[in-house]
């Protein structure tokens, strides 16, 4: 805008000049006063840029846009493990939880053996549904119940308190009996567990329990009175248990060894015992092996276990000592056992985390467009109910089984036992020594 005026001024001021100073030769006096009219007109033009620079505000800059606030973290996450799990950022947590398992078995025996539970059967094994999370300040929660019988049973329902690595427990949970019976159902290699874990009656009951971990040790012991179920009914008998886990990593293999040890008196309610178990399927109520009922004031228990993960390989064995306290009579020691192989026909692998095994996370599963993980396992199973004029008998099974799990959260499996009997509680005819051959499926979700 200056520049402008600048040269309109000078524009009018050349063409006020005398004609005669572009149209012919200048005087000398004619010269002079054009030098002397220039001059003064560079010192107008000199007084008009001053003027204009005092009028014109200074160039203001403009500001750099502000950088945009960063998005704040969302305080509520849900991410899906096989369920959705909702957390605060304040600690708070929620999770519904469950298990659907729909089980088919065959068993078959010699002729001679007729019982409606052999031949084949079925059965909703389990239907569990509860929640769990977590609460400020290091406490959690977890209530779980089956519906799959007529009646709903409860199973888990405690608060745990976690202070590094101290945890504490109260309510009804397991109590320590071994390394399969805390592993889940969801996990385990057979459709069911071994024949001792049922046989001796380990189940979950009402206590107060500690857990230690550091490295590779992790120790656990609780006192435990009754399941709520035998609760309700006046029971008062109480339990001391107790475990410590050893489980180092030698290179790429997972190591675990492990025992326990059980006390429990029985309360004055139920003082009885029995000790029996099935043809490896649930489905199927009949029982080969069984005592009688005992009268007894106690039960003590001792459990070894050892176990190892490598690659797509693991193995496991349990052994487990169980002795009846009977006043006036003698004190039977029965016994229970299994080794168990495992491979990995794809590339995965078996998990263990806390003194158990956890379940399997499929690399290829076929919702990406591959075939799962598929998983072989043998086992020997031992069952001993023979002792100090009790005759329950002695159950071996020879066991194979096959898995597939095409993603996580869903499994299928299938099972093949050759069980031998020895002092069979049926006879067959008048053997009491022979072989029953039996076949379980399942199909599975967990969420």
């Amino acid at each position: 805008m200056r520049h402008a005026l600048v040269a309109a001024l000078l524009a009018t001021s050349m063409f006020s000049l005398p004609a005669t100073a572009h149209a012919q030769a200048m005087s000398a006096e004619e010269a002079a006063a054009l030098r002397a009219e220039l001059a003064a007109l560079r010192t107008k033009v000199e007084t008009l840029e001053a003027r204009l620079d005092q009028a014109s505000p200074p160039p203001v800059a403009t500001p750099a846009p502000a950088p945009a606030p960063a998005p704040e973290a969302s305080a509520t996450q849900i991410k899906w493990k096989g369920a959705p799990e909702i957390k605060t950022a304040d600690g708070w947590s929620f999770k519904p939880r469950g298990r659907v398992q729909v089980d088919a078995a065959y068993v078959g025996a010699p002729g001679a053996i007729t019982d409606p539970a052999l031949g084949f059967s079925n059965e909703l094994r389990r239907i569990r549904m509860g929640f769990g999370g977590t609460i400020p300040g290091g406490f959690g929660y977890k209530v779980e119940a089956d519906f799959a019988e007529s009646d709903v049973v409860l199973l888990d329902a405690f608060m745990t308190y976690d202070d590094g690595p101290l945890k504490l427990t109260v309510g009804q949970h397991n109590s320590f009996q071994g390394l399969e019976e805390l592993s889940s159902s969801n996990d385990t290699s057979f459709i069911e567990r071994s024949a001792f874990t049922d046989a001796f009656n380990f189940i979950r009951r009402a206590g107060v329990s500690a857990e230690y971990s550091t490295g590779a040790l992790l120790l656990q012991g609780g006192v435990f009175t009754d399941n709520f179920t035998a609760l309700d009914s006046g029971n008062d008998g109480y339990s001391f248990d107790g475990r410590v886990v050893y489980a180092p990593k030698a290179g790429k293999t997972q190591l675990h060894f492990g025992g326990s040890a059980h006390w429990r008196k029985l309360g004055d309610t139920v003082p009885t015992v029995r000790y029996r178990q099935r043809p490896l399927v649930h489905s199927a109520d009949i029982r080969f092996v069984a005592t009688p009922n005992m009268e007894a004031d106690a039960e003590t228990g001792f459990g070894a276990e050892t176990a190892f993960i490598r690659g797509r390989l693991h193995g496991a064995a349990e052994a487990f000592w169980q002795s009846v306290d009977r006043p006036g009579l003698a004190d039977p020691h029965f016994f229970g056992g299994s080794v168990e192989a495992g491979l990995f026909l794809t590339d995965d692998t078996r998990a263990y985390k806390g003194g158990i095994f956890k379940e399997v996370h499929v690399k290829n599963p076929v919702s990406d467009g591959g075939i799962g993980a598929w998983q072989i396992n043998l086992r020997y199973d031992h069952l001993d109910l023979n002792d100090a004029g009790i005759v329950g008998g002695k159950q071996d099974g020879y066991m194979a089984s096959l898995i597939w799990t095409p993603i996580d959260y869903v499994r299928f499996m299938i099972n093949y036992a050759r069980l031998q009997y020895h002092d069979a509680v049926i006879p067959a005819g008048g053997d009491r020594d022979y072989g029953v051959d039996s076949v379980g499926a399942r199909a599975q979700i967990v969420f």
